[in-house]
């Protein structure tokens, strides 16, 4: 996937390091990602999360608050406030470099911030959260043996998941001064809460809050045995694929011309790339639709997804139901439903009476077209030899030239 990285200019004059993540093709929409508190936008969370959206046509920019990665500036400077506006600042640059967001994800403090900043990115149509507390002010917990100390002095150097930290005051009085709950309540942004019922970070009462304060439209998704930073590749995929489900009816639909357009493009790319989450899983991605392909258990394979000849299988498949389809609607045939069910095995040669070839083994696809509707027996003959004029069929039976080469 093409990924573009530059810099735009914060809310405190600092440079703030980004990246975006392009599909590539025209994206069905842009997202803004907020990373968690102190993570960063290559944490494992925003970097896969924004991958896998983009093989999904979601353009994803994601970047470093102030003071983290590569952005320029002291962490110890920036507050609650500031991420809001450093939000708003980026909207703003992807507006004029690219189309405003329609899609605010937030991960932790992120999602806190991406619902505080919704009203102000008129372009977000549909938010997303992601193991986000209901106040910002949760994230004290992990200081809270120097809050004491923070106020006393000013300024404080704390340890956040191994690495020093300098807190200040200004900060804790900052988040304080926000009331989440109440932002929440006036949304009117769709929004979709995710969520771990055993995250032990920010527990899963915060997504209650957060679900119940705000109105329709709303969903509520368990990211049931995920952790707090979704430290897992198949949680982050699993979070992507659920977001561009449920986000697609909150976005603009597909002009006329450009679904034209579309129907008489040249044939889509197929994408097949391994995952390496499990011996044999592969994405297999085809314009904007997303699938998984595997082996079952029996072969070593994990089945979580169907296997190669399942793929060509379903092809055959498809191909026959909607060339029949075609057929019986240009002729009026009271054809109510077509059911195609399928099979593929290995037999000898010589125990196929049509076949040419009477040595060693064939490849044989069984398939049983069932029929619905008042079709005499004449109508249902000619569907029958309609099936096999479908083009995989077609393809399938004929001599096939397969082109291969390295990628450069």
């Amino acid at each position: 996937m093409p990924i573009e990285r530059f810099q735009f200019t914060g809310s405190d004059g600092h440079q703030l390091a980004a990246t975006l993540d392009l599909p590539d093709r025209e994206p069905i929409a842009y997202a803004l990602f907020a990373h968690c508190f102190t993570c960063g936008k290559d944490g494992l969370a925003a970097s896969r999360i924004a991958r896998e959206l983009a093989e999904k046509g979601v353009g994803v920019l994601r970047f470093d608050f102030t003071g983290l990665g590569s952005s320029e500036g002291d962490f110890a400077n920036s507050t609650f406030s500031s991420n809001i506006d450093d939000l708003v600042l980026a909207a703003d640059h992807l507006r004029k470099t690219r189309k405003g967001p329609a899609i605010l994800i937030g991960h932790s403090l992120g999602g806190a911030a991406v619902l505080a900043a919704a009203e102000r990115i008129p372009d977000a149509r549909a938010i997303v959260t992601i193991a986000a507390p209901s106040d910002p002010a949760h994230v004290t917990h992990f200081f809270r043996d120097c809050i004491k100390d923070i106020r006393a002095q000013g300024q404080v150097e704390v340890s956040l998941a191994g690495r020093p930290f300098n807190i200040k005051r200004e900060f804790l009085d900052d988040i304080a001064e926000h009331n989440l709950v109440a932002q929440v309540a006036q949304l009117h942004k769709a929004l979709l809460v995710m969520h771990s019922p055993t995250d032990d970070t920010v527990g899963i009462d915060n997504a209650t809050r957060i679900f119940v304060a705000a109105k329709h439209p709303k969903s509520f998704v368990s990211l049931a045995d995920s952790d707090h930073l979704l430290s897992r590749k198949s949680d982050a995929i699993y979070v992507a694929d659920l977001i561009t489900a449920w986000v697609i009816r909150y976005l603009d639909p597909v002009a006329p011309e450009r679904a034209a357009s579309a129907s008489n493009a040249a044939p889509r790319n197929v994408v097949v790339r391994e995952t390496r989450d499990s011996k044999y899983q592969n994405d297999v991605v085809i314009g904007p639709h997303h699938l998984f392909a595997d082996e079952p258990v029996a072969v070593g394979g994990a089945d979580t997804g169907p296997g190669p000849y399942d793929y060509v299988l379903a092809g055959l498949g498809a191909c026959t139901s909607i060339t029949m389809r075609m057929y019986a609607d240009r002729k009026s045939l009271p054809l109510d439903r077509v059911m195609v069910t399928l099979n593929h095995s290995r037999i000898h040669a010589e125990d196929c009476a049509e076949c040419e070839t009477k040595a060693g083994m064939l490849d044989q696809f069984d398939r049983v077209i069932s029929m619905e509707g008042a079709l005499d027996a004449d109508q249902r003959k000619r569907l029958l030899e309609i099936a096999d004029k479908c083009p995989v069929h077609r393809t399938l039976t004929s001599k096939v030239h397969i082109v291969t080469k390295a990628a450069d």
